[in-house]
């Protein structure tokens, strides 16, 4: 591709397209200047990008074609759609964009621009403009990225635009230049982009040309070095056009918009000219356009100055590119300092953010009153402004280690690594001399040094340790401090919310915060029980420090500090306790394998079990032996009253004992104690499965009295224990070499109680003791937790489905279901399909299907009803946006499709129907990207199914939005042939409807009607299901006389009978098998067509690249800059062109012609 450098051309010259002399048509095919086609083309480009519900891609794609067309046209369009987004209601006619310079075009759009209102759609107010600036930008973006490989070096496209928006950006009216210098920093970038790559693809096209001239002469390709050469010579010429449209754009826009009078538009050019250096450092990160950063940090307009520092933080995150800021950072370093106390908190934090980059980079930057200045703001009461000191202050002091504490990493206490850094944060307390602020010191560092501020056990030995041999010990008044600041640290971890001062007050508190807390108090208790005592008798004569000592029990758990005590023997009645458990672990042991019904011990029991629920200072050997105890009781009197005859008194009291003992279980559920929990969750799940239905099994129906079914509340809570210790993760801290071997037997030992717990649970929902929904918390886990619990998980799915296939297949969905909602709980509805956690879901969904075994007939009606929940999901959650978005849940149908290859053929074309019924026409025809789940959905429903034609419409369109997706199109020839096998396939197809039409109603079957033609663009609405109406009974019975709906059994009842008419319809499918092969040759045909247009990837270069003379000439009319130019660094073979850049921050530099108007902010 041969491209050559623009020349001058006078003021009035435009370039012509080949298309028959360039002149757009008139008459019906032209609105307003604009081309109409069919779909959602016939809007303007500006609408189509308003509304933002079409892919961006798609619709950049759509203009390419019309400007390959006719580019005239295309181009105007485009001019429309500049002016149209700057709220312009003037419109740029054929005959003005043929005979009218950009100025005189520019100055008759503003005679009719609205003056009245000052807004325009930058700057809008509501929801419809809420996304006008990010789907505007999108779309130069997208503009740029697919016309890189030939449009824009026809020097016509690009010529015409830049041309327009440098005299849109010199405009009196702001709405003018604020759209234009937005439409313009956002070319360039895209522009930077393109140079980069261009950039890589010369140093490569070098490489591979030095390497193959290196090879001797016998084994060297002459042709393939003349290739490279020739490659090499295209794009070098490529990334001059790119350098003089980015100098054009540079010179005509920037240069004159950083300094506008609107803060907006500086703001614009300054995060822009930011996002270059960042992407292209190799060209743009120097001294020549870091100045425009550092003289706009002098802005008055906070926002202006907030970019200016974002800008540097993205540079000096990099640590390869310090040596390239180091002459900016020496010259501008005291103004970012003095930044840090900015009247602008949001720009004090950023400042205070940027500096500490600049100190992670280089540490010899910052002097000492360069660090001092930001110190002093970990006490501000702003909070943002004093964590991000805090930081600072972390990464300076705190973040060092020396190489000989490496050593002490596992040691505790005095000895720890912590213990030098909580000394160094007392001796900055005490200097800092404002002692009454240890509580806004502490939440300074909170979130950076948790870890250093929480350890206790280290402030404790340093007050109440001797100190090393060599090592200073504290003075009076570091002691105090340091207990002042350990009060100010347990504090902040009990409360979870910021002192007095800082913050709008308590704020909720998350799940993981509240768990955090709770740890939190648990450590402080059981560490201060202990250390409180030796600590205030050793400072009993300070008041001081005695009466900040006294302020730690308030920040206990009492319920932990007196089971504790009780734990430790501290209790007066210690010999009590021990004979009291002494004596149950032997009536225990006895009750075992004796009948000790005649002592009563069920009331004894009881009275222990109760006074430790009311107290909760009871020890857990002595609850574990009672509830043991209480549970032999009660087997042993079933057992007496299942042997022999008993009366009605007998089995009333048992049955209230019974009932009694559970809710004592129940309560016991919740106690702090693991080993009591799990003591009263087993011996729950035993008498549940004993005194249930089960027990008037074998002719015992006289105890009918005693059958127990477990309330909700019971079920949920047994549940909930499972969850919270069955599913945990395995502990994986790494003990010594000497226990080693111990911590895996006890991780073992460890696995096994759990795996009995979970067994035990299963066992309830295999009998039917518990509500089989439950289940559904239990299957979800079964990929995770595959290892340990797969083989219980999966020999409970296959239980629960011998009971009931149904059932089962609700809570299989169910399941899936909730991991659907804990996602969009956790990433929101916007998730990302391809993340792991959705691809885990479908995982788990897979394997669920293939639990359905091969007996499709067996599993008929389940799978029916799962595909029903499934469906009924999706469409739950209307989007709130309207009906033309996509319901909350609609990408739970990609989840659902794994279950598709389980539905029988005729079973496809029934849930096709039910899910007919939620979607509305327009739903049908949507293709983007958020519609896939539903498009993919109903293929797998129509795959393999009755009535294919939709099927193929949609795989072509869906191939046909992915060939408009690469880089470049298919000939014409190749659509017309597509087009006609498509038009061949609706006729064939439409034929088979017919025969299928028949058969079925003569099998008594709903059908589905031909899908009409589009004749309106109003959208209809949706049909809505009735409540009453349920998933069988949409589709009615066909008899001789009337119609009735039929409920789910008599659909069922259908289903089953279709067996009786398998001759019939052997015969019927024989007559439609010419069908069926001349519908797969068509398949076929198209699937090589679209395969040959997809890897037609080489672009189409045709007479759009034909030259115009002097276009960009337009832009540089009337500009006399003495500035310089964009020059691309050069690759492995422009090395001769490296000069010196003049170091632009030398006075005499800035003094010169082109910065003189500039003006200091």
């Amino acid at each position: 591709m041969q491209t050559c450098k623009k020349g001058k051309k006078g003021p009035g010259e435009k370039g012509k397209s080949g298309n028959g002399g360039g002149k757009p048509p008139s008459g019906p095919n032209r609105m307003n200047g604009h081309h109409q086609q069919n779909g959602v083309e016939n809007m303007m480009l500006f609408e189509v990008v308003k509304m933002g519900k079409s892919a961006m891609q798609s619709v950049v794609d759509d203009w390419i074609e019309s400007y390959k067309h006719d580019r005239d046209i295309a181009l105007l369009d485009l001019i429309n759609f500049f002016i149209q987004c700057s709220g312009c209601k003037g419109v740029v006619t054929a005959e003005m964009f043929r005979h009218m310079q950009n100025s005189e075009i520019i100055r008759k759009m503003t005679e009719e621009f609205d003056e009245d209102s000052g807004d325009y759609p930058l700057t809008m107010a509501g929801p419809q403009w809420k996304k006008f600036k990010s789907s505007f930008c999108e779309f130069i973006g997208v503009l740029v990225r697919q016309c890189q490989y030939s449009i824009i070096y026809d020097e016509y496209m690009m010529d015409t635009v830049i041309s327009l928006l440098t005299g849109l950006s010199d405009s009196q009216v702001r709405a003018f230049r604020h759209t234009s210098t937005l439409a313009a920093m956002k070319l360039m970038t895209a522009l930077v982009n393109v140079a980069l790559n261009l950039s890589i693809n010369m140093d490569n096209t070098q490489r591979q040309y030095e390497a193959e001239r290196n090879k001797m002469i016998g084994k060297r390709a002459n042709e393939r070095l003349e290739l490279l050469l020739q490659k090499r010579k295209e794009l070098q010429e490529n990334q001059d056009e790119i350098e003089n449209m980015m100098n054009a754009i540079f010179k005509g826009v920037f240069v004159h918009r950083y300094r506008d009078a609107i803060a907006e538009i500086r703001a614009i050019c300054i995060e822009e000219i930011g996002i270059w250096m960042k992407m292209y450092s190799d060209a743009f990160l120097n001294d020549s356009y870091l100045k425009y950063v550092g003289w706009t940090m002098h802005d008055k307009q906070g926002e202006v100055r907030l970019k200016c520092l974002t800008a540097l933080q993205g540079l000096y995150y990099n640590k390869e590119l310090n040596s390239k800021l180091e002459l900016f950072t020496s010259r501008f370093k005291d103004r970012i300092v003095s930044m840090t106390l900015d009247k602008e908190y949001d720009v004090a934090v950023q400042a205070i953010k940027l500096l500490t980059l600049v100190l992670q980079s280089s540490e010899e930057v910052l002097t000492a009153e360069d660090c001092e200045n930001v110190y002093h703001l970990v006490y501000s009461a702003h909070r943002p402004v004093a964590v991000a000191a805090g930081e600072f202050l972390y990464k300076k002091l705190f973040s060092r280690r020396d190489p000989e504490e490496d050593g002490m990493m596992k040691r505790r206490g005095r000895q720890g690594p912590n213990a030098n850094l909580v000394k160094t944060l007392v001796f900055f307390f005490l200097e800092s001399e404002l002692h009454e602020h240890a509580a806004y010191l502490v939440d300074s560092m909170w979130d950076c040094a948790t870890e250093l501020l929480k350890d206790w056990e280290c402030m404790n030995s340093l007050l109440l340790e001797e100190p090393l041999s060599g090592e200073e010990a504290l003075t009076d008044r570091q002691e105090s401090a340091l207990i002042e600041i350990m009060l100010c640290t347990i504090r902040q971890a009990a409360e979870c919310h910021p002192p007095v001062g800082r913050g709008t007050g308590k704020r909720v508190l998350t799940a993981k915060e509240k768990k955090t807390q709770l740890d939190d108090r648990t450590k402080i208790t059981e560490l201060f029980a202990v250390a409180l005592p030796q600590l205030l008798a050793k400072y009993s004569i300070d008041a001081e420090k005695v009466t900040n000592l006294l302020q730690l029990p308030q920040y206990f758990d009492l319920e932990i500090y007196t089971t504790g005590r009780l734990e430790k023997g501290e209790e007066p009645d210690e010999d009590d306790a021990y004979q009291v458990l002494s004596t149950l672990k032997r009536i225990t042991a006895f009750h075992n394998a004796h009948d000790l019904s005649k002592w009563d011990l069920f009331a004894c029991n009881y009275k222990l079990l109760k006074t430790g629920i009311e107290n909760g200072d009871m020890p857990e050997q002595i609850v574990i032996h009672a509830l043991q105890c209480t549970h032999y009781v009660i087997l042993w009197q079933l057992a007496k009253i299942t042997e022999s005859s008993s009366t009605k008194e007998d089995l009333l009291r048992l049955k209230k004992q019974m009932r009694v003992f559970c809710q004592i279980c129940q309560h016991y559920l919740t106690n702090v104690n693991t080993t009591v929990k799990e003591q009263a969750f087993t011996i729950l799940c035993d008498i549940l499965m004993i005194f249930s239905h089960q027990i008037m099994s074998g002719g015992r129906d006289m105890l009918e009295p005693l059958v127990y079914t477990p309330d909700s509340s019971l079920q949920s809570e047994l549940l909930s224990f499972i969850l919270d210790h069955v599913f945990i993760e395995q502990d994986d801290d790494n003990n010594s070499a000497d226990g080693q071997q111990e911590d895996e037997a006890s991780k073992i030992e460890a696995l096994h109680k759990r795996r009995n717990l979970l067994a035990a649970f299963c066992k309830l929902i295999v009998y039917t003791v518990v509500e089989m929904n439950t289940a559904a918390d239990i299957f979800k886990q079964y990929m995770k937790y595959y290892n340990d619990y797969g083989d219980i998980i999966k020999e409970t799915m296959s239980k629960t489905r011998q009971i009931d296939k149904i059932q089962c297949a609700k809570t299989l969905i169910l399941s899936l279901q909730q991991l659907f909602n804990e996602m969009i709980q956790e990433n929101g509805y916007n998730f990302d399909r391809s993340s792991s956690t959705f691809s885990g879901i479908k995982e788990l969904a897979r394997r669920f299907a293939l639990t359905f075994g091969l007996d499709q007939l067996k599993t008929r009606e389940a799978i029916a009803m799962l595909h029903k929940d499934g469906i009924e999901f999706a469409f739950k959650e209307p989007n709130p946006q309207g009906e033309s978005h996509p319901p909350l849940n609609l990408a739970f149908l990609d989840i659902l499709s794994e279950f598709s290859s389980k539905l029988l053929r005729q079973d496809k074309r029934t849930v096709y129907v039910y899910l007919e019924k939620f979607m509305t026409f327009q739903m049908s025809l949507r293709r983007e990207d958020v519609w896939l789940p539903l498009m993919s959905y109903r293929n797998s429903l129509l795959a393999g199914g009755d009535d294919d034609t939709m099927s193929v419409i949609s795989g072509i369109s869906s191939r046909g939005s992915t060939v408009r997706s690469k880089k470049s199109k298919p000939s014409t020839g190749k659509r017309k042939v597509v087009e006609g096998m498509q038009l061949s396939l609706t006729e064939e197809s439409s034929s088979s409807d017919s025969m299928w039409l028949s058969r079925e109603q003569t099998l008594h079957t709903p059908v589905m009607m031909q899908t009409p033609q589009l004749t309106s663009t109003i959208m209809r609405e949706p049909k809505r299901l009735r409540p009453e109406d349920s998933f069988m009974s949409v589709y009615p019975m066909q008899t001789e006389h009337h119609q009735t709906p039929l409920d789910y059994n008599t659909q069922v009842t259908w289903m089953l009978a279709q067996r009786q008419h398998e001759e019939a319809r052997q015969q019927q499918e024989r007559a439609a098998m010419s069908y069926v092969k001349l519908r797969t040759n068509l398949q076929h045909a198209i699937r090589r067509g679209t395969s040959l247009m997809e890897d037609d990837e080489e672009p189409i270069v045709e007479d759009v690249m034909m030259s115009s003379e002097g276009r960009i000439e337009d832009l540089n009319e009337g500009m006399d800059f003495d500035t310089m130019d964009i020059d691309l660094p050069p690759s492995k073979n422009r090395r001769e062109r490296t000069e010196l850049k003049p170091d632009f921050f030398d006075p005499a530099s800035i003094m010169d012609e082109s910065v003189l108007g500039v003006s200091m902010f």
